[in-house]
């Protein structure tokens, strides 16, 4: 059950280097606030996949529930509950405003990660 796979690890890597230039570089409208949410989920997922071996639905579910749990923190302000609401990572981890948007997104982030690794495996067992 839990087995370390290079491929996820490298795509994480890859996907945390995109979410970092995001962070710090895209000031625009549309990548910064829906790009990076979009691929956070499916950063995760990878993450989760690097050390393992649990089957696709389960995992992407699991992701998603967590996605959504760290939104809905935001919505009840749990951040400053904690008393962490100075702290500049605490911010950039648990973020700190509730967006219906972002659920969509992290939902379409996964619902596509799902796809692809459908689609690849169809066309490997082709």
């Amino acid at each position: 059950m839990i087995r370390f796979n290079k491929y996820y690890f490298l795509l994480a890597l890859l996907l945390f280097v995109v979410e970092l230039y995001i962070g710090l570089y895209m000031h625009d409208d549309f990548i910064r606030p829906y790009g990076g949410d979009f691929l956070v989920v499916i950063l995760l997922y990878c993450v989760v996949k690097s050390f393992a071996n649990w089957p696709v639905l389960p995992t992407a579910a699991g992701v998603l529930v967590f996605a959504y749990l760290i939104e809905i923190s935001q919505y009840f302000h749990l951040i400053v509950l904690l008393g962490l609401q100075h702290s500049k990572a605490a911010r950039l981890l648990l973020g700190t405003s509730f967006s219906f948007t972002d659920l969509l997104c992290y939902t379409l982030g996964m619902a596509t990660m799902i796809l692809v690794l459908n689609i690849r495996l169809s066309m490997k067992n082709f």
